[in-house]
């Protein structure tokens, strides 16, 4: 019998093709998987509506889970923008903020006391690589997800001994509809290393059952991080090339 068998699961973005790929995978491993996105969740046994980016449905939404049991909170949901910064405008760096760092804070603030309180939980935060490794041209993406990865360390800290696992995946590019076709002649260009969905999946749903702490996919990217803390300039002269790469798709900027 799985661990999961019977436990409640609250996955964002479980309309998406990591989101329902993982919420299969979760049923099958006998947990009751409640999904929230924009639209109907086919591959849930629950599934709620919500916008995560309006202030005002995301409190309604943090409302009631804070009611709910909830087992473990899968903060899958994502925006990414490829472009200059100048380019993005400031609605839609709110928007990236607002889905990829705010809302997955608010909703584990929501379900923390009903887990320390049974001593038991789990808070799972999907980031990415260029969490580690801030991407040009993924500014504002690269910079919400650091702040992801850095808020799953803090809280990890913060709830150590009270029995509450933080998990935090970090995925490297992934072949989803969730990339541009800018993105797709980008990765085509520079030669960047891409994940089929299924194989992500499998990795998030593994982190789950074995309640693990941090996980990065990818042997090189692990590389790149550490490089990257220690060495950043080492990282800067390796992205030269994949900058120049950039900028010829944007030739306006």
């Amino acid at each position: 019998m799985s661990r999961l068998d019977g436990l409640r699961v609250v996955l964002t973005g479980s309309a998406g093709g990591i989101g329902s790929r993982i919420a299969m995978r979760l049923n099958d491993a006998g947990a009751n998987v409640v999904g929230i996105d924009r639209g109907f969740s086919v591959t849930c046994s629950e599934s709620v509506e919500s916008d995560l980016s309006c202030p005002d449905a995301l409190a309604e939404l943090a409302t009631t889970l804070a009611g709910r049991r909830v087992d473990i909170l899968c903060n899958v949901a994502g925006l990414q923008y490829f472009g200059p910064l100048e380019a993005q405008g400031p609605a839609r760096i709110a928007l990236g903020y607002a889905v990829n760092l705010v809302a997955p804070t608010i909703l584990a603030s929501a379900v923390l006391p009903q887990m320390i309180a049974r001593g038991s939980g789990q808070i799972v935060n999907i980031g990415s690589v260029m969490g580690a490794v801030p991407y040009p041209y993924f500014t504002t993406y690269s910079s919400a997800k650091a702040g992801l990865k850095a808020f799953s360390q803090a809280l990890r800290r913060e709830v150590r001994g009270r029995g509450i696992t933080i998990t935090h995946v970090a995925p490297r590019a992934v072949r989803t509809g969730f990339n541009t076709a800018a993105v797709e002649r980008f990765m085509e260009l520079s030669g960047m290393a891409a994940d089929a969905p299924d194989l992500v999946a499998d990795r998030i749903v593994a982190a789950i059952e074995q309640r693990a702490n941090d996980v990065s996919i990818g042997l090189p990217e692990r590389i790149f991080s550490q490089l990257n803390a220690a060495l950043p300039g080492l990282i800067d002269r390796g992205l030269t090339k994949p900058v120049a790469t950039a900028r010829t798709l944007f030739p306006e900027h």
